[in-house]
C-alpha cells in the first residue's frame, strides 16, 4: 500500500473523522480544471495538508480532454497545449504526489486521448524523472489506451448499434469511418477502477480519452472499497449518484466558486454526500455557485447521461456549511443502463480534414463604403468566381463582419473590421482565393467613392494574407452500443479489446526522500482573482428593461461539437420566482430571438436549485448544422452568443411586477440570504 504520512491504508481506515455521522471515504484535489493551463502549486500543497488530516485516501485527479476548442486534435494529432505546458504542470504534479505520497491520475491525455498522446505523456514522465534533483522518483505508471479499431466501428454500425449523441448530430455514414485518421472511444469509471484494482500499489495513471468524471468516480469507488455489483438499490443509486455528480463538478476545477478560481477540493462520504471548496482563500464555494456550474455545457439540468447510464439531480440539494467556504452536496442518483434494462453505450469521437484555409483581414472606415458592404462582399465574390472559372478543385469564401452595424458617440459610422476566409481542396487554391478577394477589397470602385487609393486598412503583423493550413471538422460524435463486459479494462494483451493497460516503471529506484509535510512559507503565486477593479456595482433599484438587467449570471457554451446551450441564472429566489411565472423565457422565446423554430429547440426548462432557466439549441451556419471548429467559425467555444437573450427587452408587465416586489422588499439595501433552493424543480417547456 502506498503510504500517506506515514501511516498505511489499512492503518489510517482507523483513524478515520467523521462530521455529523459523515465517515469520509477519500479526498480529491484538482489543482486547475485542465491539465495544461497552468497551475499554483502552492495553493495545492496547503489543499493537500489541509485534506489529509482526515486520514482519508486521496488523490490528485484532472481531467484533459475536451471538445471545445475543436476537431484539430482529433484530425491532425495535435494536442490542446504545447508540450512544454504539459511538462511543466506534470513537473510540478508529480513532486506534489511524490512529496504527499499521494496517486496523480489524469484522463484524455493530450486532449483527445488518442493512444499517441498517452504515449507522449508517457514519455513526458520520464523526462521529468530523468531530470537532475528527481533521482528519487521511483512511479508505477498504468497507462490506459481507448482509441478504436474502425473494424469493429463498421461492424456495429451495419448492425443498428450506432446513434448520433444529441438530435442535431446526423447518421454516421462508411465514409465518415474510412476517412478518420483515429477514432476515440469515452471511456466510463470501469477502466479506471478496474485498473486500480490491478495495481493497487500504482502511482500515476495516464488515461486515454475519458468522461471527464470517469477518473474521479472511479477514485471513490476504489477508495470506498465500492463494488460494480448490486447497483440497482437506492442506497447505491445514491452513493453512485454522489460519486459521478461529484465527478461532473470537480473536473473543471474552481470553476463552480464566486468569484471562479482555478482549484478545488472534495470531501467524499460513504453515502455519496461530498463537500467541494476552492484552493482559493480568496473564493467561495456556495450553493448557487456549486447548483449552477452543474447546469455548465451541458443540454439539460436534471438528466446527464454518459458511459454505462444517467445522472438524475433532479432531488439534488445543496448545503453551505459553517466555515462560509464550503459547499456540502447530495441528493444525486446513478442509474446504471444494465438496471434499466438497456445497452452500455459509449461515445465515439473522431473528426477529419475537409480542406484546407486561408485568410486576410482588416478594417474599413469610409462610412460611404460602409453603408454598402454587403453589396460589395457579393461583388467580390463573383468576381472570384469568374476568376477562378477554370480553376480545378473546389472553394468556398465567406466573411466574418465586426461593428457593421455600430455608431460613435457622434453618431458616425464606426470602423468596421472583416475577416475574408476561403476553404478549398488545396492550400494553394485556398491560397489564391484569399489573394484575389483581397486585392478585389482593396481595390473594387463603389457608388460614392471619393477616396480611389484603397478602400481596406490591412496587413496585421505584416501579413497581407495567412495560410491557415487543414481544415478538421467533427465527423463522429456517436453512440455505440457494448456488449457485457465490453466496457471493462482488458488486463491481458488483447489488441482487439476496447480499453487496454500498459504498465511502467518511470524512474530509477534510490534510498526514499523524507519530505516534511509543513505549509509553504512562500507567498502564493499569482491569482487571477488578484483583481483590483472588483465586481462592478450595481444599481438594483432601477426597473429593469432587458433581461440582462435581472440575470446574476448569462451566459452560453458549448454542449458538445453540435450543441450551444444557455444558462440564465437570478440573484434571488423572489426574483427567479418572478421570471419563472411570467412564462417570459420558453422555447418560444428562444425560437424567436434565434431566429429558430420551436421544434428547433432541443431543451428548454427551469432548475430551482441554481434558480436558473436553461435553454439549447443546435449550432447552425447559413440554417445547416455545423460543428464547432470547422469553416467559418467564429467563437469556438460558443462563450459569446448569449447576447441575444441578453438584450431581450422584457414586457411593460414584467416590469411593473417587478416594481410591485421592490415596494414589497422595502427597497431593503442589505443583501438577502441565501436560501436553500426547493428540489423537484424541473419545469420543462
Amino acid at each position: 500500500m502506498v503510504e500517506i504520512n506515514g501511516l498505511t491504508h489499512r492503518t489510517r481506515t482507523m483513524q478515520l473523522t467523521t462530521d455529523g455521522g459523515l465517515i469520509p471515504v477519500c479526498n480529491i484535489v484538482t489543482p486547475v480544471g485542465m491539465l495544461g493551463y497552468g497551475l499554483d502549486e502552492t495553493l495545492t500543497t496547503d489543499a493537500l495538508i489541509k485534506l489529509i488530516r482526515n486520514g482519508a485516501p486521496t488523490a490528485i485527479i484532472l481531467d484533459s480532454g475536451s471538445t471545445d476548442s475543436g476537431p484539430e486534435k482529433l484530425a491532425l494529432g495535435c494536442m490542446s497545449a504545447p508540450r512544454t505546458n504539459y511538462l511543466r504542470d506534470l513537473t510540478k504534479l508529480v513532486r506534489l504526489a511524490y512529496r504527499f505520497h499521494v496517486p496523480l491520475i489524469f484522463s484524455s491525455a493530450g486532449g483527445d486521448g488518442s493512444d499517441e498522446h498517452v504515449r507522449e505523456m508517457l514519455k513526458v514522465l520520464e523526462e521529468i524523472a530523468a531530470t537532475k534533483g528527481n533521482e528519487h522518483y521511483r512511479l508505477k505508471t498504468v497507462a490506459i489506451f481507448s482509441e478504436v479499431q474502425k473494424d469493429l466501428v463498421r461492424e456495429r454500425r451495419r448492425a443498428g448499434a450506432i446513434t448520433g449523441c444529441g438530435k442535431p448530430v446526423p447518421h454516421l455514414t462508411e465514409e465518415e469511418i474510412d476517412s478518420a485518421p483515429r477514432i476515440c472511444s469515452q471511456m466510463g469509471p470501469e477502466p479506471f477502477l478496474d485498473a486500480m484494482y490491478a495495481n493497487p500499489d500504482f502511482n500515476i495513471i495516464v488515461g486515454g480519452r475519458g468522461y471527464d468524471p470517469s477518473p474521479y468516480v472511479a477514485f471513490a469507488a476504489f477508495a470506498s472499497k465500492t463494488p460494480l455489483k448490486d447497483t440497482a438499490s437506492p442506497e447505491a443509486q445514491r452513493m453512485w449518484g454522489g460519486f459521478t455528480h461529484m465527478g461532473k463538478i470537480m473536473e473543471c476545477g474552481g470553476a463552480c466558486s464566486t468569484p471562479k478560481s482555478v482549484g478545488a477540493t472534495a470531501t467524499v462520504y460513504h453515502d455519496g454526500t461530498f463537500d467541494i471548496e476552492s484552493t482559493d482563500p480568496g473564493s467561495r464555494c456556495t450553493p448557487l455557485s456549486v447548483s449552477a456550474h452543474t447546469l455548465y455545457e451541458k443540454t439539460r439540468p436534471d438528466i446527464l447521461y454518459g458511459p454505462g447510464g444517467y445522472l438524475d439531480l433532479t432531488h439534488s440539494q445543496y448545503e453551505m456549511l459553517d466555515d462560509d467556504r464550503s459547499c456540502r452536496v447530495r441528493g444525486g442518483t446513478f442509474t446504471f443502463s444494465r438496471d434499466a434494462g438497456s445497452s452500455y453505450q459509449i461515445k465515439l469521437e473522431a473528426a477529419r480534414i475537409i480542406g484546407y484555409r486561408a485568410q486576410y483581414m482588416g478594417s474599413i472606415r469610409d462610412p460611404t463604403l460602409i453603408s454598402q458592404l454587403d453589396t460589395l462582399l457579393k461583388r467580390i465574390k463573383a468576381y472570384v468566381t469568374q476568376q477562378h472559372a477554370t480553376v480545378d478543385g473546389t472553394w468556398d469564401l465567406d466573411w466574418h463582419i465586426y461593428g457593421q452595424n455600430h455608431l460613435k458617440k457622434d453618431g458616425q459610422m464606426a470602423e468596421v473590421f472583416i475577416i475574408g476566409e476561403a476553404l478549398a481542396s488545396t492550400q494553394e487554391l485556398a491560397n489564391s482565393v484569399v489573394s484575389t478577394a483581397r486585392v478585389a477589397t482593396v481595390h473594387a470602385p463603389y457608388p460614392g467613392q471619393k477616396a480611389t487609393s484603397g478602400n481596406f486598412a490591412y496587413g496585421l503583423g505584416g501579413k497581407v494574407e495567412i495560410p491557415l493550413g487543414p481544415c478538421a471538422q467533427f465527423s463522429i460524435y456517436h453512440l455505440m452500443a457494448v456488449e457485457e463486459g465490453e466496457e471493462r479494462l482488458r488486463l491481458s494483451d488483447d489488441s482487439n479489446a476496447l480499453f487496454r493497460q500498459e504498465v511502467t516503471m518511470v524512474g530509477v529506484p534510490t534510498k526514499p526522500q523524507v519530505v516534511p509535510l509543513e505549509p509553504s512559507k512562500h507567498r502564493r503565486g499569482l491569482s487571477l482573482l488578484d483583481d483590483e477593479g472588483g465586481p462592478v456595482p450595481e444599481d438594483d433599484t432601477k426597473p429593469p428593461k432587458t433581461l440582462g438587467d435581472v440575470a446574476g449570471i448569462l451566459r452560453s457554451k458549448n454542449a458538445g461539437p453540435y450543441e450551444v446551450t444557455f444558462d440564465v441564472m437570478f440573484k434571488t429566489e423572489d426574483i427567479f420566482r418572478l421570471v419563472k411565472e411570467s412564462d417570459i423565457l420558453n422555447a418560444a422565446a428562444v425560437a424567436r430571438l434565434f431566429d429558430l423554430t420551436e421544434d428547433d429547440i432541443i431543451w428548454s426548462g427551469f432548475f430551482d436549485q441554481a434558480l436558473a432557466y436553461k435553454a439549447t439549441i443546435p449550432r447552425l451556419w447559413k440554417g445547416k448544422v455545423a460543428p464547432n471548429g470547422g469553416f467559418m467559425e467564429n467563437d469556438v467555444h460558443g462563450s459569446q452568443r448569449y447576447i441575444g437573450l441578453m438584450n431581450m427587452e422584457l414586457p411593460e408587465s414584467f416590469v411593473e411586477s417587478w416594481k410591485n416586489l421592490q415596494v414589497q422588499r422595502g427597497r431593503s439595501r442589505s443583501p438577502p440570504r441565501e436560501k436553500k433552493p426547493m428540489t423537484n424543480g424541473i419545469k420543462e417547456h
